[in-house]
């Protein structure tokens, strides 16, 4: 799933392709994508792009007469760029909207379509799509603590939790916490100050060094299919089990449950101690909540 960075990348790279641009059709090619009937997405045909900004995970197209489409990738869902009335790609191409220089696509690929568009009238049903979480770059520490210990569940689930935190998805928060030195079964109510504090320096540090890293990689030109993507071979450990870890190289391990998968050094993090085992995921699922973030 597409999270602060990622999301950072694709407003820039709209803003700088439609900003100001006028709508001059709507190709919907899925009629599940779109979760709103009133406003219908032909609503939208003639109106100009105002802004382009983030809300937790989504992209929010603001327009003309008040209008917003809000875009949620989910995992498989992506953006693309291409000339005038470009074809939409048969299997995995959801909608086109069209603009006089070119054709921004939503693809989705595999046979899980989650990704969704909701096309809202007014700043007030925008946010309703907000999920409360706070925004980790510009939150202080103690804004950033408070939201942390609000709840006890393990770090893991706390950072990728959108009532909490705005952004944070596995990937990163994966990263985050290989930055911090810390389990990622860590529960939240025993973490004292000194590791809230290197926990807040490393949240802010790792979506702040991605983002850039993202921004040197793409450049003026939008990113393109397979780009945005969490396999990356320059991660520390997320997705990179059994490879060496680049600061002590002792091999990443992990804990999956189901579909979803959590990597870690065992010497940076959990003190040798390795916790993938059946065991540790059956008495965390609870606790490892796929959000719709």
């Amino acid at each position: 799933m597409p999270e602060l960075p990622d999301i950072t990348i694709y407003v820039e790279a709209l803003r700088r392709h439609v900003l100001g641009a006028k709508v001059v059709d709507v190709r919907l090619r899925s009629p599940f994508l779109v979760r709103t009937f009133d406003p219908p997405i032909d609503a939208i045909a003639g109106k100009a792009i105002s802004d382009i900004q983030r809300v937790g995970k989504r992209i929010v197209l603001c327009l003309d007469d008040d209008l917003f489409v809000v875009i949620h990738l989910m995992i498989a869902g992506r953006l693309l760029w291409r000339g005038a009335k470009a074809k939409v790609p048969a299997k995995i191409g959801l909608l086109a909207l069209d603009f006089e220089q070119g054709t921004l696509i939503l693809t989705e690929a595999g046979t899980k379509k989650r990704a969704s568009v909701h096309v809202e009238r007014g700043l007030e049903a925008v946010q309703s799509h907000d999920r409360g979480g706070i925004d980790v770059m510009s939150a202080s520490l103690e804004q950033f603590a408070e939201a942390l210990r609000r709840e006890n569940h393990t770090v893991k689930r706390a950072l990728t939790d959108p009532r909490l935190f705005s952004g944070i998805g596995n990937a990163y928060s994966d990263e985050i916490l290989h930055a911090a030195m810390l389990s990622p079964m860590l529960l939240t109510s025993r973490l004292d100050d000194a590791q809230v504090e290197r926990l807040y320096e490393a949240v802010r540090k790792v979506l702040a060094d991605w983002t850039e890293r993202l921004r040197l990689q793409f450049g003026e030109r939008f990113p393109d299919t397979g780009e945005i993507t969490a396999h990356r071979d320059d991660f520390a450990v997320h997705n990179r089990f059994g490879k060496p870890c680049p600061v002590c190289g002792a091999s990443v391990q992990r804990i999956r449950y189901k579909d979803r998968e959590t990597n870690y050094c065992p010497t940076c993090q959990t003190g040798g101690k390795k916790l993938s085992d059946r065991s540790l995921a059956r008495l965390l699922k609870d606790d490892w909540q796929d959000y719709d973030s």
